[in-house]
């Protein structure tokens, strides 16, 4: 299969499990979204039920049984889904929409993002311009890089296929029930599939296939300790 049809919407994510899925069948690929999600949380947040969510501010959107610690900083425009936590420091700076029954933990910062349904980002995690698919987990410190050094336009690598994003800012698509782990760092545009683990301190770029195992080889050198 070619990477233009690996890295469709309906590849990476299971639709049903965001209220934002309407905005992703119109689109080939996930990160297509990420210039809209602002204006798609001002047009939802005024649609969403009054029995389960309340607006706690101006276009800020939180279900009632979420629960926000008073120490969390939410930035509109934002939406909270239902038995979401929103953990102490969580630093949420606009443009985040958080599914049902997530995690976003302590010193976590979102930015212009989605996370699916049981997205888990517990400990210390930045997560920018990015999609989260549902379940996805990232472990504690693994973070999103979304500009490249060079601050040229991001693109999707695959071998020798490559797909233009037209974005500067674009860290990661992530696929329905991938596990990061510790202190992994997903480099600008990296896009991995359903199902896949990345072993911890990886360094991640382009896109991973689903169903796999991503690591590096770490190389090692002994030196032998010199007493007095």
């Amino acid at each position: 299969m070619n990477l233009k049809i690996l890295c469709k919407c309906t590849e990476m994510l299971s639709l049903d499990q965001t209220i934002s899925k309407r905005l992703f069948e119109a689109k080939e690929f996930p990160w297509e979204v990420l210039g809209e999600i602002g204006e798609f949380i001002l047009k939802a947040g005024p649609t969403l039920d009054k029995e389960i969510y309340d607006q706690i501010s101006e276009n800020i959107w939180v279900a009632k049984n979420a629960k926000i610690y008073p120490s969390a900083h939410i930035t509109a425009p934002a939406i909270i889904g239902e038995n979401t936590e929103v953990r102490h420091c969580a630093f949420l700076r606009g443009n985040t929409l958080v599914g049902n029954n997530c995690v976003v933990g302590n010193s976590t910062e979102l930015k212009n993002v989605i996370l699916f349904n049981g997205v888990q980002v517990p400990h210390y995690n930045y997560v920018g311009d990015s999609i989260l698919g549902y379940k996805a987990h990232m472990g504690a410190g693994s973070i999103t890089s979304n500009v490249k050094s060079d601050k040229t336009l991001v693109q999707v690598k695959y071998g020798n296929e490559i797909i233009d994003s037209n974005r500067k800012k674009f860290g990661v698509i992530i696929g329905d029930n991938v596990e990061i782990g510790c202190g992994s760092v997903l480099n600008p545009g990296s896009v991995i599939g359903r199902g896949t683990s990345v072993y911890p301190l990886s360094s991640v770029r382009g896109y991973v296939p689903g169903n796999s195992i991503y690591k590096l080889k770490q190389e090692y050198e002994v030196i032998e300790k010199i007493t007095c």
